[in-house]
């Protein structure tokens, strides 16, 4: 494919005709690696020294279990103890939807709607012998305190190094569904460029997006999509309005999807027309930056250290220093899994180390202020030897896909 092909050319109609899902799904979880999942959170549980996980609805929930249900003021959560089977607490009139996606055995404790939920869970975990109990990090201020009351301040403790410890290294499975959400979402991004004309808007590109991740068998179209044009650009998470394209402006699309709760994101910037000087020297300098964040990526490296490579690159160039602008105006990246920002973050302060199925976005995004901005997302996962791509990174300002 020839680079002028890839932005401009297509109709609707036939971006639509390239649209079918892929022939070769990755296979779901399956039940032995949710009793992994289970027995890690056990072994880390011990190692914190609490007696008891409570894992609320969300991300982590789906993880545990399988329910992918999100949160709502309603109680629906897992209690794991240090042995016995996990325990879903939930609303007594949801126990049949309950019972349709729950993908591991459980016990049930049920609780109807003037009853305390809280209270259950308290008395479930002196049944079992547990008194300190580690909360999921993404539950609710609610549901910390309803604890509390039952518990005790004291009683409740912060699961961060359970949760984290265990989503932050992907298995195969987890990363077989990953590459297929990055394969949908390059696609998509593919036929995006190639609708480009002067006139159209942000509005039509948005839809299409989302009709397309949708028609390649995603999840629920699109998890999220910005696209912006010309100065918007300037802005890492755009600016409301529609916008309409003119020749020589920069074109910003940052979108991804779902396939069974693990998700894409991947941004790229091309430009409409022909680039100027100074939108090319910055484009330049955002591809050298990328590269040079995944060149630092292997086993053991701490992860401020791959946020130091992109910024080195930018400051011996004259951008920043820090977050100033023009330069980079965030960390470098962020993990992503089941949701789509997770730890790890690729950010100055953080020495976690990297390790090998740890899964995280390079995107050292470059921002001259009122004018425009560059960002070239691509993840990628640490492997024994260094990193690898989900997806190859964009070759030129004209030519978005490799």
């Amino acid at each position: 494919m020839s680079a002028a092909s890839q932005i401009g050319g297509l109709d609707l109609e036939q971006a639509m005709a390239q649209l079918a899902p892929l022939p070769h799904r990755a296979l779901p979880i399956q039940p032995d690696e949710y009793q992994q999942r289970l027995e890690h959170a056990r072994r880390l549980l011990r190692a914190q020294g609490a007696d008891a996980l409570l894992i609320g609805a969300g991300t982590s929930l789906r993880y545990f279990t399988g329910v992918p249900w999100g949160a709502s003021e309603r109680l629906v959560a897992m209690l794991l103890t240090r042995s016995g089977d996990p325990v879903l607490v939930c609303p007594a009139f949801e126990e049949g939807s309950l019972d349709a996606v729950l993908k591991i055995p459980a016990e049930k404790r049920l609780w109807e709607e003037h009853e305390d939920p809280y209270a259950l869970v308290a008395q479930t975990m002196r049944e079992r012998g547990a008194r300190t109990l580690a909360l999921d990090p993404g539950a609710a201020f609610a549901i910390a305190t309803g604890l509390a009351g039952h518990l005790g301040a004291a009683g409740v403790i912060d699961a961060t190094a359970i949760v984290d410890g265990c989503r932050m290294r992907k298995s195969p499975a987890e990363l077989a569904l990953m590459q297929q959400a990055c394969d949908m979402t390059l696609q998509v991004h593919r036929l995006a460029a190639g609708l480009a004309r002067e006139g159209i808007g942000t509005d039509e590109l948005v839809r299409f997006i989302d009709t397309a991740h949708r028609a390649l068998g995603a999840d629920n179209g699109s998890t999220f999509c910005i696209v912006q044009y010309g100065h918007a650009t300037a802005f890492p998470h755009g600016i409301p309005g529609v916008q309409h394209l003119r020749e020589g402006e920069l074109v910003l699309i940052d979108t991804g999807c779902s396939v069974q709760g693990y998700q894409s994101d991947i941004t790229r910037t091309w430009i409409f027309g022909r680039a100027d000087a100074d939108q090319q020297r910055i484009w330049d300098l955002e591809q050298a930056a990328q590269q040079a964040a995944f060149a630092a990526v292997r086993p053991g490296v701490a992860c401020e250290a791959v946020d130091r490579a992109a910024r080195d690159v930018l400051e011996r160039a004259g951008l920043g220093p820090d977050y100033r602008l023009p330069g980079l105006p965030h960390r470098t990246g962020h993990g992503c899994g089941m949701s789509v920002h997770e730890a790890p973050y690729l950010v100055r302060g953080n020495a976690t180390a990297l390790e090998p199925g740890m899964c995280c976005s390079n995107e050292p995004m470059i921002v001259v202020p009122d004018r425009f901005g560059v960002r070239l997302e691509d993840h990628f996962h640490v492997t024994e030897e260094g990193a690898a791509w989900f997806t190859p990174p964009s070759p030129a300002i004209d030519q978005p896909f490799a």
